[in-house]
C-alpha cells in the first residue's frame, strides 16, 4: 500500500497514518505551488540553499496555512548528515521556523511527546524516516542520507523511543520519498560502509560496472530497523522517487546540485500537556 497521497499541489499527506490518527499531521512537500524562482522554483522550503530568505518564509507561511498549523509552532534543524537526535519540548518551539540561524545545530532527527509542534526536516534525495507509537503518541522524523544511514540514525531513533519505555516492536515507521536504486549509483567506499551497517544476506545493491553499484538506500534503512527489532509489517516504504518523479520533487542528483528542498513533517494538532520526561524515564 502506498502510504502517501497527493492532497494538495504543495504536499503529500501520509494518508496511511492520518486515517488511523485523525489529529496527526504528517507528510512531505512537493516542489510546486510556491514563490521561489529559477533553480529553486517554486516551493523551496530550505534556507541554506541561497534562495531568498523572505521567499522561503513566504513559502513556509503558505504551507503552514494549508496544513492548519502555524509556522510559529514549527521546529527546524541545521542538518549535517550525522545521527544526532533532539528530543523536542516547548522550549524548542519556533527554532528554525523563520530563519536558519535559530535552527537546532548539528541535528538530523527529532523526537517528541508534545503536541502542537510540527517537526520538520529538509530533503532533495536523502531518505525521510517517520516514526510513531500509537499508544503514547510519541513521534519522530529523521534525515537519512547515505552517511546518516550507515552511521545508524534509524537505530538511534529507536533507542530514543526505548529510553521512554516504548517497546521497539510497537513502533511504526514509514520510509518516504527519496532517490531510488535506479538512479543512485555509488562507489566501493559507500558500499563498504553499507556492508558494515547491515548483516542481512539480502544485499540492497546491484553491481552495474566494476566499482559502481546501484544502491537502494530505502532498503538499507528498512534492514537496519528490522535488525533493531521492528516488526516487518510495521514498516512501509513509498513508491515515489525524488529523481524520477520530477513533476513533484527537487532532486540533488538530477538537478546537478543546484536545486530546492522538500520538507518532511509530523506533528499533532490537539492541545495536550507535555509529559514529564524525567517521570517517564524513572
Amino acid at each position: 500500500m502506498e502510504p502517501f497521497t497527493l492532497r494538495n499541489k504543495q504536499f503529500f499527506n501520509l494518508e496511511l497514518w492520518e486515517q488511523q490518527f485523525p489529529k496527526l499531521i504528517a507528510g512531505f512537500t512537493t516542489k510546486n505551488g510556491g514563490k521561489s524562482k529559477g533553480d529553486y522554483a517554486s516551493l523551496n522550503m530550505a534556507f541554506h540553499v541561497n534562495d531568498q530568505k523572505e521567499t522561503v518564509v513566504a513559502n513556509r507561511i503558505e504551507v503552514a496555512q494549508n496544513l492548519t498549523i502555524p509556522l510559529e509552532q514549527w521546529v527546524g534543524a541545521e542538518q549535517t548528515h550525522k545521527v544526532n537526535i533532539v528530543e523536542v519540548t516547548k522550549a524548542h518551539i519556533g527554532k528554525g521556523a523563520t530563519d536558519y540561524e535559530s535552527a537546532l545545530k548539528d541535528t538530523d532527527g527529532f523526537f517528541t511527546l508534545g503536541k502542537n509542534i510540527l517537526l520538520t526536516l529538509c530533503f532533495a534525495d536523502c531518505v525521510p524516516l517517520y516514526f510513531i507509537h500509537p499508544t503514547t503518541k510519541a513521534i519522530g522524523i529523521a534525515h537519512a542520507g547515505w552517511q546518516g544511514t550507515v552511521q545508524g540514525i534509524a537505530s538511534e531513533m529507536l533507542k530514543v523511543f526505548a529510553s521512554h519505555k516504548i517497546p521497539v516492536e510497537e513502533v511504526l515507521a514509514v520510509i518516504g520519498p527519496s532517490i531510488t536504486d535506479r538512479h543512485y549509483i555509488v562507489d566501493d567506499r559507500v558500499i563498504n560502509e553499507v556492508e558494515k551497517a547491515i548483516h542481512s544476506k539480502q544485499k540492497p545493491y546491484d553491481t552495474v560496472s566494476p566499482g559502481q553499484y546501484s544502491l537502494n538506500l530505502q532498503e538499507v534503512n528498512k534492514q537496519i530497523l528490522l535488525e533493531e527489532g521492528m516488526v516487518a509489517s510495521n514498516i512501509h516504504i513509498t513508491n515515489y522517487c525524488t529523481y524520477e518523479d520530477d513533476a513533484y520533487f527537487f532532486s540533488h542528483r538530477r538537478d546537478k546540485g543546484k536545486t530546492g528542498r522538500m520538507m518532511s513533517y509530523i506533528g499533532w494538532r490537539e492541545e495536550e500537556e507535555y509529559e514529564n520526561v524525567s517521570e517517564r524515564k524513572s
